[in-house]
């Protein structure tokens, strides 16, 4: 594991990026997503959301975090679709660039996303079955980092699933590898990089999940070079 934390400011969170470079580094990122399966890694727990809601007539909704160009809950919609489940999906980010994005995407492959624009370290504006984020966290200090899992724990009525980077020498090869493979952008170049020297390690977001007062909350470890915390109210009175 890389020992200490490197956290830098990212290309892609640079309120002055060129929206033509924003583009290119999210669609190159939602490539990569893709690649990675990132969506996969959350899956199994929305899909157990949604047939629970589906037992009891009605349908769950599904809140994602820091969407960006929304791949994560277009990709999930898609899975749900095949198989015949419905789902209300959200998404949140602090982006109106990127929730523009978001809605472009969603209205290529027919799935209906409401847009949230919001700061997820403050508040979220609405409440879900379940609560998603994917490769969050690691944009943030350690305090607002708490501040999210906060945030996003108060809004989910009954599970909390966040998937994020694993500090690792693996890890940052693949990264330096993949977005150089996958992508020409020089913000993917940077970003992907900057990404996992910033990112937690496992232990670290264990520690971070008890601060937010996730008490009971699980972390393991996720493919490729990831991790994934799940969490749901009254996990801490059942340990």
């Amino acid at each position: 594991m890389l020992e200490s934390r490197q956290l830098v400011p990212e290309r892609m969170d640079d309120p002055a990026l060129p929206a033509h470079d924003h583009d290119r580094a999210l669609a190159d990122l939602a490539r990569l997503n893709s690649l990675a399966r990132s969506a996969a890694i959350l899956w199994p727990g929305v899909r157990a959301e949604l047939q629970r809601a589906a037992s009891q007539g009605r349908i769950a909704t599904v809140l994602d975090v820091a969407t960006g160009s929304g791949d994560i809950p277009v990709t999930l919609g898609r899975w749900a679709r095949r198989e015949g489940m419905q789902a209300r999906w959200i998404g949140v980010d602090a982006s109106a660039h990127a929730l523009a994005r978001a809605a472009d995407r969603a209205g290529r492959e027919g799935i209906e996303l409401e847009l949230h624009e919001a700061d997820a370290t403050r508040s979220l504006p609405v409440r879900a079955d379940v609560v998603i984020s994917s490769l969050f966290l690691h944009h943030l200090d350690q305090a607002h980092a708490v501040d999210a899992l906060r945030a996003m724990s108060a809004a989910a009525q009954s599970t909390l699933l966040v998937s994020d980077l694993r500090r690792s020498a693996p890890g940052l090869a693949l990264a330096w590898t993949a977005s150089r493979v996958l992508s020409r952008s020089p913000v993917v170049h940077f970003d992907a990089v900057a990404s996992v020297r910033g990112a937690f390690s496992v232990r670290e977001l264990r520690g971070l999940a008890e601060a937010a007062g996730l008490h009971g909350a699980t972390v393991r470890h996720a493919w490729p070079q990831r991790m994934l915390l799940r969490w749901s109210p009254g996990d801490g009175s059942r340990s």
